[in-house]
């Protein structure tokens, strides 16, 4: 009897960690419920128009005046114009397109990705404990830079403000 709990207990905890639609491989939790301070925008300070008649109509669900651009406000700070954005915003488009454009792409790279998460989700008690496995899983696609700037500096590339090597520090 108690050999079939013992078996009938493992099966539950070996399904419910099976039961993963969408793998995450990188596990991060507030220890506390507390609000996400960079979630909120603060507005802009309240302003009396000169004359409240020149005032445009209400748009229910629209923007504010008070309200943060954020993408705008973005734009301004790296020296662009947002009022300009749509002739530049298409010359960019048409720059970058210059050589096709894949349709479906955005929809093919998330199968890809979602495909990729399955498959290196982890081990059993690695999702049952909630370990992190992001570094793991994406190992072999990341860039030792130590020695992509060791490529570069052979290639004559100058490499003036990059650090130095840990490796070779005593």
């Amino acid at each position: 009897m108690i050999g079939r709990l013992f078996m009938a207990g493992i099966l539950a905890v070996g399904l419910s960690a099976c039961g993963n639609d969408a793998p995450r491989l990188f596990n991060i939790r507030k220890a506390d419920r507390t609000p996400d301070e960079f979630s909120i925008l603060p507005t802009k300070p309240l302003e009396t128009p000169p004359d409240l008649a020149a005032l445009p109509p209400p748009t229910p669900g629209g923007y504010n005046r008070t309200d943060r651009a954020p993408e705008a406000e973005a734009i301004a700070a790296l020296g662009g114009n947002a009022a300009a954005g749509s002739a530049a915003e298409t010359a960019l488009v048409a720059s970058v397109s210059r050589y096709g454009v894949q349709p479906g792409i955005r929809s093919q790279l998330a199968a890809e990705d979602l495909e990729f998460r399955r498959r290196n989700d982890g081990r059993l008690l690695e999702r049952l404990f909630n370990v992190t496995i992001y570094y793991r899983a994406y190992e072999s696609q990341s860039l030792d830079q130590y020695r992509e700037l060791y490529r570069l500096r052979d290639a004559g590339v100058r490499t003036v403000a990059a650090p130095p090597d840990p490796a070779t520090l005593d």
